[in-house]
């Protein structure tokens, strides 16, 4: 009896310090005020974003140095949303995920251990009959090796996906920053036509109450300033709303301090010297991993199918008598064999080639169509700048001379005014669509080679528990 109570206290002992090793829950509640006041307090000029900038130096001399005392460029703006842009964090926190799956993957079940107790309800001497073991599973299968270089192969996927999630986002922030600069440099147009008709204005109205220019064409002068002034309103809304857009895309508030310099320059493409089957794009590379995840999970299922071995020592006391033995078992793949899920990894598989090989086919395809379309938007620009512009410049110079030898009516200067600035939006626009689509192009050739050719995740803080 006192070697029993002795075993007893010793299997409590071992349960105690199987609880000791175990890991404590701690609440982390949500703490929104404090996450409010970050947010606001965040600005371009912080030194997450300085760092940020130093380290892309440092792995590649051609990136862009950081210098916010002119104001803040567009390739400048991209670092800032790559280190603030709120879906790249949500991105990088699920490969974080990923990589703690990875870490901690293929490692054996833990042991079972289990207690029979039964009483013999005859009078005897001793009537209980106690039977305990405990169980070890020996992966002998080969199961737990195919599922670490599986999880490996998903975190290598989630990081493909951090690293296309930022390509994406300085897309993103291209296109904003063109369509914001577009409206900002209308704003400034328009500005300027307004100014330039109050002298034109007042004149006319002059020569109208001195009768030397009939008062219908005098108004038009009047009214023409005052449809301009109710298009810079509305420009005026439009530049201040795609501002916003962009502050979104960078990941600050609309009261961060933030003085940017508008620009519609075209961004350097290197897809138009590519063949079609060098291309490889953040999106290729992801779907590419993606077969590859896929063929281990098949690998991980076939594996399935085999059985693992599980043994381990087995004592037994009945009726004072104390038995020693073995426990052993091992599953029998007659019945199941694990035949869904290597049918459905199969079909896994198939759908996982099916993206890699449409993937490419509309990656050359919509190259195909930006290039098209950058040609006659370069086309149009051309014509434009080399022939309608003079022309038109040519028309207000020739009507401000008439207009001076009194040879000519103000009506020919209005107009030749208002077509001059309609050319000058039209120029706007088309440098704008010029901008998104060599946007588009550099997009899918995908990002330049780097010395450090990783995504270009930041931190987040761990969420101890």
């Amino acid at each position: 009896m006192h070697r029993r109570r002795l075993r007893a206290a010793g299997v409590l002992m071992a349960a105690g310090g199987w609880l000791a090793g175990c890991q404590s829950y701690e609440p982390h509640p949500l703490d929104p005020v404090a996450h409010r006041q970050a947010w606001l307090a965040r600005s371009a000029a912080d030194a997450d974003v300085a760092d940020f900038a130093d380290r892309l130096e440092r792995d590649d001399a051609a990136s862009t140095i950081f210098d916010l005392t002119d104001g803040l460029d567009r390739p400048e703006a991209e670092l800032v949303a790559l280190v603030y842009n709120p879906e790249l964090r949500l991105t990088r926190l699920r490969a974080g995920i990923a990589g703690v799956t990875a870490e901690h993957a293929g490692r054996w079940t833990d042991p079972e251990s289990g207690v029979d107790v039964l009483r013999i309800t005859e009078s005897v001497s001793d009537p209980w009959v106690i039977s305990s073991g405990l169980t070890l599973t020996i992966p002998i299968s080969g199961r737990l090796e195919v599922e670490r270089e599986r999880a490996d192969t998903a975190h290598a996927v989630a990081l493909l996906r951090v690293a296309e999630a930022e390509w994406r986002i300085r897309r993103d922030v291209r296109r904003a920053w063109a369509g914001w600069s577009h409206a900002a440099l209308r704003v400034t147009e328009t500005e300027r036509l307004v100014d330039s008709m109050t002298p034109l204005v007042e004149s006319t109205t002059r020569l109208a109450a001195a009768g030397e220019m009939p008062r219908p064409e005098a108004a038009l002068f009047a009214i023409e300033q005052s449809r301009r002034r109710q298009q810079l309103l509305r420009d005026r809304g439009e530049a201040a709303a795609t501002q916003q857009e962009l502050r979104m895309l960078l990941g600050l508030s609309p009261q961060a301090p933030l003085r940017m310099n508008p620009s519609l320059a075209a961004t350097n493409d290197t897809s138009a010297t590519k063949r079609p089957g060098d291309l490889d794009s953040p999106t290729l590379r992801r779907v590419r991993a993606e077969y590859d995840l896929a063929e281990h999970t098949l690998h991980r299922e076939i594996r399935k199918q085999y059985p693992d071995l599980t043994i381990g020592p087995q004592y037994e006391s009945d009726e004072g008598q104390s038995r020693v033995g073995f426990l052993g078992a091992i599953p029998l793949p007659i019945l199941n064999a694990n035949t869904q899920g290597i049918a459905e990894a199969r079909a896994e598989r198939a759908l996982a080639r099916a993206s890699v090989e449409t993937a490419w086919e509309q990656l050359v395809g919509a190259r195909a169509v930006a290039m098209a379309r950058l040609a006659a938007i370069e086309e149009e620009h051309d014509t434009l700048v080399t022939v309608v512009a003079p022309m038109v410049d040519g028309q207000v110079a020739d009507a401000l001379r008439l207009l001076e030898f009194g040879e000519g009516g103000g009506l020919v200067l209005l107009e030749s005014m208002v077509r001059a600035h309609e050319t000058k939006m039209q120029l706007l626009a088309v440098r704008r669509d010029r901008t998104l689509a060599a946007t588009t192009l550099a997009y899918l050739a995908g990002p330049p080679a780097r010395s450090s050719d990783h995504p270009t995740a930041t931190h987040e803080p761990e969420d101890q528990e």
